[in-house]
């Protein structure tokens, strides 16, 4: 008798990895890497107690930044579910829209995080993202990538659902997972009644 033939296992072609899962650790290496010469080079030229003053002053002054930002957008919050509240009826007081110019609050919280950061280039970026007339340059800029995105995305569906519509999702694909596993404990069959 001849031992039946052997079956190699079909291997799943290999996906390409993505030119942005490449250049973005690449990218991230090379700022560190340029961060820690700057920081030599200027410690080098000052004095290591200059630099680390530095570096504590940028924690400080992105730390408060960061929690003034916080605190505005928290407030913007606040102005905005009370003005929806009092137009659906449900609060009847007189309540303030917030004011123009403050829905770039994302922007000054990224500016704070980059100056706790220590480095120079981070810092410098970070204040460039703290002071109004950049801020608003960035984020028309922002605004005018994120509607060309947007206009370049295919149309989505219209009601995607609620929360609870995916919680149900989900548990439903759980069950099926659990029935088409071999060692799970819902058994496939057929239930006879025998009366």
């Amino acid at each position: 008798m001849t031992p039946p033939p052997r079956v190699r296992p079909q291997r799943a072609p290999q996906r390409r990895r993505s030119r942005a899962r490449t250049i973005v650790p690449l990218a991230i290496a090379a700022w560190a890497v340029l961060e820690i010469w700057l920081l030599i080079v200027v410690a080098g030229a000052t004095s290591g107690l200059t630099v680390f003053l530095l570096i504590i002053g940028g924690m400080v002054l992105g730390a408060s930044a960061v929690k003034r930002a916080g605190r505005s957008a928290w407030r913007n919050l606040t102005a905005q579910v009370q003005a929806a509240q009092a137009q659906a009826g449900q609060r009847p007081e007189d309540t303030t829209p917030p004011a123009a110019g403050t829905g770039r609050n994302g922007l000054a919280m990224l500016g704070g995080l980059l100056l706790i950061i220590p480095g120079f280039i981070s810092d410098a970026v970070g204040l460039l993202l703290l002071l109004p007339p950049t801020r608003k340059l960035i984020g028309k800029a922002l605004d005018r990538l994120t509607s060309r995105a947007l206009a370049a995305r295919p149309a989505a569906p219209a009601d995607p659902g609620s929360v609870g519509d995916l919680f149900q999702q989900a548990r439903d694909a759980n069950e099926q997972f659990r029935i088409h596993r071999p060692d799970g404990k819902v058994i496939q069959g057929e239930v006879v009644d025998r009366d």
